[in-house]
């Protein structure tokens, strides 16, 4: 399925994104600063449309002045920006200190302590300025940049109606939209540093700044349970800080610099002690990527509106985590600290995707299957061939795009429906045909041939054969991918059943919803039809030059692919375009007369109704034993490789 091949040389890197990439990084930051300031709603929509509009521009624009392969530097040598950032740190160690003391949260206060002691020493020893600053940019860099500025540009500008209706429906909660979107924006913005950022001090920074926009927006409601759900995650995630502390002080003391691109470098010059600032950085991002045993947080944060959903807990904040693991990938090749980190993500993808299978909740599906990608994204890179890295990256891309359109579709089902189990979805192709066939879409970009998702599955796959202990990981892959079949197929099975009696409620949904979730639906076909020219452009040329060889799908199947996606959109479109007023029948019941809302006398005159609904299996996959069972596994594996990571350190 794959072939493995040097690629040509590549264009020169052209000098614009010396200003792009400080302008991704401080440009939404201003805006949610005049977010913050910005009085009216018709202000409130004009910002945020230009907004995202120029991000949008802007990170679509570096793709075609950044270097075919290899890395770029930008040094930055305004010497006070890295003390402003430390002291924002303090300030914001101070200000979850005071939200934990208010909501009686001591473990909270606890751990925020340790990390701003840790980040203290860390300042303190001054071993850490023997490297001047600077930002970077290569094609994975350019990948989540663009995964950032498009698809979270699009999910702002979804915000806008959302949260109008959010607000009429629940009239109970204070409306806080000011803060909403400033918080989105900066949000965005410390995402662009994270992903250009070389100064490992620079990458934590941002790095914090993601963990506290996603704790304030999870705690939007300010319900009880939304803040207990945002302290979990503040929890969690602070446990993957500390840990990140502790990387910045160890890698101080062996290489002072701070350099993220330089762990891999000790390497390959020799000094295995980099393994250990490596394992740190590895935790934080499992943490930060909600795998087992910390995925409690992710599945609490569905508490939060939809589009945060979609925007921190599905295609982008989640895959800061899963980015900093791919990044420090040829670091763990070969170790066995790399295999327990992708034994953890293996266990936590086929234990995920089997959760899924027993839950009815929309928005819960969604987000064990979110976590369960994210284990395979993991598996992939803590084995990190050369392959493998291919096939993560395919994963994140295609997950990324896929996702976000789902998540938002159920944002808008929910809001006209006036639920969001899957049971209430029945006939959703005949009351909502249009929200109908975009969810149809991204669910068959979750699992069906030819979609990319699945395809990055088959890589996978072929690739773990080779792999150390390969298969095991090819019995987890097969079975976890198995297993998503029947969740996908099940809730798709839902959306296009036929009711007799069906009312068309797609009516008064808004523009900047349709617009976002048009865009989504093309977004997701086009990576599909595209996905060979993403990979020679993109994939390839990094993992090119990190491995020195890369791979690609062989022509034969690329040639099948299209004709496959071909086939499976003649169905839903033509639905979806060529619909005619039709007489919609009851359904044959053997001979037995029925009425057009499905009663029907059965044996001994007794009146019966019809009715459809999935196998959840609840005893087979319960959400509690399976979650229970992961959380001791993965556990035991992350003490073993703390255990293993400890005697390289000592």
């Amino acid at each position: 399925m794959i072939n493995n091949d040097k690629k040509p040389d590549f264009h020169p890197f052209e000098g614009e994104s010396l200003i792009t990439l400080p302008f991704l990084i401080l440009f939404p930051a201003a805006i949610a600063l005049i977010l913050l300031l910005v009085p009216g709603d018709s202000w409130r929509r004009l910002v945020v449309q230009a907004g995202a509009l120029i991000i949008g521009i802007a990170s679509f624009y570096l793709l075609f002045i950044t270097p075919g392969a290899g890395q770029e530097f930008f040094p930055v040598t305004v010497e006070w920006v890295t003390t402003l950032m430390f002291i924002a740190e303090m300030i914001i160690a101070v200000f979850l200190i005071y939200l934990g003391i208010k909501h009686r949260k001591y473990l909270a206060i606890f751990l925020v302590v340790a990390q701003a002691a840790l980040l203290l020493f860390f300042e303190s020893t001054g071993s850490h300025g023997a490297h001047v600053p600077d930002l970077f940019i290569d094609q994975l860099s350019l990948i989540m940049a663009l995964i950032i500025g498009i698809i979270g540009s699009l999910i702002c500008v979804y915000a806008l109606g959302y949260m109008a209706t959010f607000h009429q429906q629940h009239p109970d909660v204070k409306d806080r939209r000011r803060t909403f979107f400033f918080l989105v924006f900066i949000f965005l913005s410390s995402m662009f540093g994270l992903v250009f950022s070389n100064y490992l001090p620079w990458v934590f920074f941002f790095w914090e700044l993601t963990t506290l926009c996603s704790f304030l927006l999870i705690g939007y409601s300010g319900t009880g349970e939304a803040i207990n759900n945002s302290f979990l995650a503040l929890n969690m995630n602070l446990l993957g800080g500390i840990a990140f502390a502790g990387a910045l002080i160890y890698l101080a003391i062996i290489s002072p610099g701070g350099n993220l691109l330089a762990i891999s470098t000790l390497i390959q010059s020799g000094h295995a002690v980099a393994l250990v600032p490596a394992v740190l950085i590895a935790f934080a991002g499992i943490t930060k990527s909600a795998l087992m045993p910390f995925s409690a947080w992710l599945v609490g944060a569905m508490v939060a509106p939809t589009p945060v959903s979609a925007l921190l807990h599905s295609s982008t904040m989640v895959k800061a985590g899963v980015y900093i693991i791919v990044r420090l990938s040829p670091v763990m090749t070969g170790t066995m600290e790399g295999l327990i980190i992708a034994l953890v993500g293996g266990f936590t993808f086929l234990l995920a995707s089997a959760i899924a299978i027993s839950q009815s909740n929309a928005k819960k599906v969604l987000a064990y299957s979110t976590i369960a990608n994210l284990g395979l994204i993991v598996a992939c890179a803590g084995v990190g061939t050369y392959k493998l890295v291919w096939a993560a990256i395919m994963l994140i891309i295609f997950h990324a795009i896929a996702k976000s359109l789902l998540f938002l579709c159920v944002g808008t089902v929910e809001h006209r429906i006036g639920s969001r189990d899957i049971e209430d979805m029945t006939g959703l192709i005949v009351r909502m045909p249009r929200i109908g066939v975009m969810m149809l879409v991204g669910i068959a970009g979750m699992f069906l041939a030819p979609f990319g998702m699945l395809i990055s599955k088959w890589a996978a796959i072929e690739a773990f054969i080779d792999a150390p202990f390969g298969l095991l990981f090819v019995a987890i892959l097969a079975f976890g991918g198995s297993i998503t079949v029947f969740f996908w197929s099940k809730w798709m099975g839902k959306i296009i059943s036929v009711c007799p009696v069906a009312e068309l409620v797609e009516n008064r949904i808004s523009r900047e919803k349709w617009i976002v979730l048009s865009l989504l639906t093309a977004m997701t076909v086009f990576v599909c039809l595209a996905f060979p020219v993403i990979s020679s452009h993109l994939v390839e040329p990094f993992v090119l030059s990190v491995y020195g060889q890369t791979a690609r799908l062989s022509q034969d199947n690329i040639i099948i692919m299209a004709m496959m996606l071909f086939l499976l959109m003649i169905m839903p479109f033509s639905l979806l375009w060529f619909r005619k007023e039709k007489n919609i029948v009851p359904p044959y019941m053997a001979g037995r007369p029925a009425t057009p809302d499905l009663h029907f006398l059965g044996s001994m005159g007794v009146q019966r109704q019809v009715g459809l609904a999935n196998y959840y299996l609840e005893d087979v996959f319960g959400e509690r034993r399976l979650f229970m069972a992961g959380t001791a596994l993965c556990f035991g594996l992350i003490l073993l490789m703390g255990t293993l990571t400890a005697g390289v350190a000592l």
